[in-house]
Parts: C-alpha cells; structure tokens; sequence
C-alpha cells in the first residue's frame, strides 16, 4: 500500500521537483505568447541594478569584483537605482490519506502512483504562479508594477521622474482620421526609443476601446473591399492589421485575494507597444530562498516538499516559489491609448 515514505526517494528532491514544476502544463497567457519579455535570464542576487539616464533606463553588466568597471560613467548624468525582486509563494499539502487510497492501476509502481499525485498538484501551484507572472507583464508594460491586491509595487514613473505618454483618439467623431493618429502614436514612442528600432507594433485594446476602433467610419472605409474577409469576422483575438499596427482585445483577469475579480486592462483603455530588438521588456529571475539556492542564478520556478514537522508522517507539504521581477526599461515608449 502507499505511504509517505516513499517521499524520502530521489524522486523528491528539490531538483526533481523543480524539474516537474517546470515542465507542468499550464493555460497560456497572451504577453507570454507574445514573447515581449523574451530578455529573459537568472541572476544570483535578490536585487536588479538599473540606470537611468534622461529618463531612460538601461541594465548594467555585470564585472569582476575589483576590476574596472566596463562602461565608465563620464560627465552625463546618470542615476542607478536598486529594485527588490518579488518573492511569490504558493503551498500545497499531501495528506497520508490521500496516498493510503490510492489503488494500483496497471503496472504502475506505488512510487509513480505518489507522482502522479504531486505533479498534478504541481501542476495547480504553477498556473498560480503564471497568471501572476502574467499579472506582473500586463502592469509593468503600463508602468506601474501591481501586486495581487491591487497595491502598487513599483511605479517606474515616479521612480525615474518621467510621465506617461497618451494619444486620444475621438471615435466618437466621424471624421477622424484614425490611421493619422495611429502615426502620431507611434511617432510619440519612436522618439522615446531613440536609437532602438520598432521591429513590429502591437495594440493591446480593452473590449470597449477595440469595439470602437472596428466600429469606426474610416477603418471601415479602409476594409471596405474585403469587410467580409476582415471586419465581418470576430477580429477580437485573432487580431487585424490597420495602420502598421496589429490590434487585438486583450482577455485577462486576476482574483485578488479579497476573491474579487480585477480586470488587466481596462475596457476603455488601449496600449501601442513596440516590439524591438534588443527588447525593452525585461524578466530577471533571482534565486529561491533555500540554503542550496544561495548565490546560484535563479530558476523561472522552484518546487520543494517538507515533512511533518510533529514526526507523525501525517502529510507532506508542497512549497512552490518563484522570484521574477518585470520591468519596462522605456516605460515612455508604450503609448497609453484612451477614448472619446
């Protein structure tokens, strides 16, 4: 019969954990599928260094202790600053009787019975951690970095002294030439980005803010000989392209821990967001808090399981981490979109 020794094989390591945690299936996230935050890495510090220079950010490499530094600052002014990287944490336990009832099926082993049931609850904790994550992408992109209670865990506009760009657009009048201030959108982030080069745009829309943009007399004016192809189909997720730009409605809410739920994006709001190489959406993963972690670069995610501490051996508790940080390091150049 099944028991709770068996969490004593190699099976259960915080190595083999995390390896199960990482490859555990989860509901994608649409910035994940995006790929903007793809200047993705570990590091091996609990902190991120970033430079800030005329209000724009910039991340500093890394040196050997007590050589030169590899880019010396000169007479421009230039501030860095220091961001804490969240600690997000999610536990799960495995009670005795959970193993006791389970039956052999087939030809599995009581070891792969267990598995089974830690990886699907592995599975659980990681699609918490990764709507969280996806949380973390959608704020950040906006500037303001939002716990899950809605609290704000870093503004990157305060922080650097610089202010949100937003363009209108006045749907509501039937002249307006919506591809023209599409261009002035864009021409708003371009001089932003400075010497980075928009690769493609992307407008991330509320539900009400893209049901405007389709509805307008002169997007369709611009469809008006393939409507059926293009605005007679529900465009809301697979997008369409007008003005050099790829609009979609943006789906995503959170459950806060009050058990209400927060929208991602409001619904009258809009975001122009430039995808460009090298990108200017940044992951950084700092290391878990365990004592085998200690000044290794860090891991998306981590998995790791404690006994009962009374010594009964009534259960086995599951500890799922991860330390991400999402910053936007030209939070000027995303183009706050609202309407009227």
């Amino acid at each position: 019969m099944p028991s709770l020794d068996v969490f004593k094989a190699d099976g259960f390591s915080l190595q083999e954990l995390t390896h199960a945690f990482l490859k555990a299936k989860y509901q994608p996230m649409r910035l994940a599928e995006l790929g903007l935050y793809s200047d993705e890495r570990g590091i091996a510090t609990t902190s991120v260094m970033v430079e800030e220079k005329a209000g724009q950010l910039s991340l500093i490499q890394t040196s050997p202790r007590g050589g030169p530094a590899p880019d010396p600052i000169g007479s421009t002014k230039r501030v860095v600053r220091s961001f804490a990287v969240p600690h997000l944490v999610r536990e799960s336990t495995v009670n005795a009787d959970e193993v006791q009832n389970v039956r052999a099926f087939g030809s599995e082993t009581e070891l792969q019975l267990v598995q089974a049931i830690v990886n699907e609850r592995l599975a659980e904790l990681r699609q918490m951690h990764e709507v969280t994550h996806e949380r973390h992408r959608m704020s950040a992109l906006q500037g303001v970095l939002l716990d899950a209670d809605g609290s704000t865990l870093l503004n990157l506009f305060t922080e650097f002294g610089v202010s949100q760009q937003t363009q209108d657009f006045a749907f509501s009048t039937s002249t307006t030439d919506v591809r023209g201030v599409i261009v002035a959108a864009k021409r708003l982030a371009e001089a932003e980005l400075d010497g980075i080069v928009a690769q493609s745009w992307i407008g991330l829309c509320g539900a009400n803010w893209f049901d405007a943009l389709v509805a307008h007399d002169s997007v369709k004016a611009a469809f008006q000989y393939q409507q059926g192809q293009v605005l007679g189909q529900d465009l809301r997720y697979s997008g369409f392209t007008f003005g050099g730009v790829v609009w979609e409605e943006y789906r995503g809410t959170v459950v806060n821990p009050g058990g209400s739920s927060v929208a991602f994006l409001d619904a009258d709001e809009a975001y122009l967001v430039p995808k460009t190489s090298p990108s200017i959406f940044i992951r950084r993963n700092a290391p878990a808090d365990f004592m085998e972690t200690v000044n290794t670069l860090g891991l998306p995610v981590y998995a790791k399981q404690a006994p009962d501490p009374s010594g009964f051996n009534r259960y086995v508790q599951l500890h799922t981490q991860s330390n991400p940080l999402h910053l936007c390091v030209r939070p000027r150049a995303v183009i706050k979109l609202t309407k009227s």
